[in-house]
């Protein structure tokens, strides 16, 4: 390629970021617009709702429907949600609850749903989170609710038995642990910092590599690299953000053991999300304490031809040896056929609640 050809292309990039600059501020009119229709709709006694995650869950999916590249579908769905989180943000700027401090995972996923656009809030436990929403000093709370390597994060479903709130989404983030100590000298470590959750994520790698050293549980990994940060003589297992927060240097990069190590995230609220058309179902309820009790709740899902994404037990806080069962389920609420199982759910079951239904996670 000439020095020409290369200051042609680039007058060329040049132009279209202008046309972008040009649309993108179109889109922010438009989005403003919105915002004043909806004041003008409004009824009283009625909730402003500026953010709806059906739409942008079809949004995003008309996006990458159009896609043809070169940037992936990934990719350009990411984009369009940083402009609508943007956009907005011009309407009224969303305040997220997560479980903090600054530079935990969960943060990372509250970015990742809602885009940059958004003020989050770190709050110190699971339950805070859900007294924060719950209170109106958050717009949604994002809170982990399992791991495809340890499991469920009992905390998370516990307190989903005594809240009001809805499950309004859902976030997958690739969990990858570095590492982590002030001088990037394995040799240091005499001591490692992290959550008991990605201790376990990272066992056998710390077993080979690490046998003998102190491991010590916190309340998180950002934690742990705010600690580390304070002695030459610690490291932490945390994420690639955390670290760069507190100054930290990566000894090891993504010691978890398994490659696909993912934890999936719940959107925490109090509006009902609309059917987008890709949606799935939470549900919560226990059976009668007799033979088959089971096996006749889930009845009604085969029959209707709705198919069960997952099943997990928890203990009853109201009796002792009886269980409350967390379902997720295909479809929404108000399809006609996951309207009727539900509603048969409802009346055999001991204890029945929807925790929410919303737009299937963004892969």
């Amino acid at each position: 390629m000439t020095v020409l050809d290369l200051q042609s292309i680039r007058q060329q990039i040049d132009a279209i970021d202008e046309q972008l600059l040009l649309l993108f501020n179109q889109r922010a009119e438009c989005a403003i617009q919105v915002a004043e229709s909806k004041k003008l709709d409004l009824k009283d006694g009625e909730t402003l709702e500026f953010f709806r995650p059906d739409r942008e869950a079809q949004v995003i999916k008309r996006i990458k429907d159009l896609n043809r590249g070169p940037l992936s579908d990934k990719e350009a769905g990411r984009l369009i949600r940083e402009v609508m989180s943007a956009c907005l943000a011009l309407e009224q700027p969303l305040k997220i609850a997560y479980l903090g401090p600054e530079g935990t995972f969960t943060q990372a996923a509250a970015l990742k749903h809602f885009g940059n656009s958004v003020d989050t809030v770190a709050l110190s436990c699971i339950p805070d989170v859900f007294s924060a929403v719950q209170a109106g000093h958050a717009d949604f709370g994002l809170v982990p609710v399992e791991n495809s390597t340890e499991g469920v994060i009992s905390h998370t479903l516990d307190m989903f038995i005594q809240s009001d709130l809805k499950v309004c989404g859902e976030v997958e983030v690739r969990i990858h642990h570095q590492l982590a100590n002030l001088s990037k000298d394995p040799s240091d470590i005499s001591k490692i910092y992290s959550h008991q959750q990605s201790f376990a994520q990272c066992r056998n790698w710390l077993d080979r590599n690490f046998p003998s050293i102190e491991r010590i549980p916190v309340n998180s990994n950002a934690e742990a690299a705010r600690i580390a940060a304070q002695d030459n003589h610690a490291a932490a297992i945390c994420g690639v953000q955390a670290a760069e927060i507190f100054g930290l240097k990566i000894c090891n990069n993504n010691i978890e053991d398994l490659a696909n190590n993912t934890t999936r995230f719940m959107v925490i609220g109090n509006i009902h999300v609309e059917p987008s058309g890709m949606d799935k179902t939470t549900i919560l309820m226990s059976a009668h304490n007799r033979p088959g009790s089971l096996l006749a709740l889930l009845k009604p899902l085969a029959d209707y031809s709705i198919s069960m994404n997952k099943i997990e037990s928890r203990p009853s806080p109201h009796r002792l040896w009886e269980y409350v069962f967390f379902i997720d389920i295909e479809g929404h609420q108000k399809d006609e056929n996951v309207a009727k199982a539900l509603a048969e759910l409802k009346n055999q079951a001991a204890l029945f609640k929807i925790l929410g239904s919303y737009p299937k996670v963004e892969l």
